[in-house]
């Protein structure tokens, strides 16, 4: 029987496995049910002062592009690792300040059935031209959703982590 792996277990595995040139900043790590996502906070451009937003943006978007290559071949070989080891996809991506890229990360289709009101809503989005079609309305209305309760989904993840705990000790 394999023994499922909880967050910390496998946020603990990636801060060992992790090359120490990678993490002056603990990497980010996103986990969910089908992937596993790892964000390494890289140290930032110098370009002055006097540097436009815009350059700095770009200057981040180089460097990020410059530490996917060169640190391609020992990310596979972790990823690799790890989707034996969890039995979830690894993506990866880099940050610097405020610019964040994700490389080769998942897009799962998510079924769901809706009633008219919940359709028309989408409707609504897609006659608007606010999105091209109704799946693309819902994954408009998701990431809404999650822009603006990230908080208060922190606190429900958190009250589910401590059931689970409460669940796994039994009675006492």
């Amino acid at each position: 029987m394999i023994t499922p792996h909880t967050e910390q277990s496998i946020q603990a595995w990636f801060a060992g496995r992790l090359h120490a040139a990678w993490t002056g900043t603990p990497a980010r790590i996103d986990i969910d049910r089908e992937e596993i996502t790892v964000v390494i906070t890289l140290e930032p451009v110098e370009l002055g002062d006097s540097a436009a937003p815009a350059e700095q943006a770009e200057a981040a978007a180089g460097r990020i592009s410059a530490w996917r290559e060169e640190t391609r071949r020992e990310r596979m070989v972790i990823a690799r690792e790890a989707e034996s080891r969890f039995e979830r996809k690894v993506a990866w991506g880099a940050a610097i300040g405020d610019h964040t890229a994700l490389f080769t990360h998942l897009a799962v289709p998510v079924m769901t059935r809706l009633r008219q009101p919940q359709r028309r809503v989408l409707d609504t989005l897609v006659e608007a031209g606010v999105a091209r079609s109704r799946a693309d309305a819902l994954k408009w209305c998701v990431r809404l959703v999650g822009e603006h309760s990230e908080e208060w989904l922190n606190e429900l993840r958190t009250a589910m982590e401590n059931v689970k705990v409460v669940r796994e000790q039994g009675p006492a």
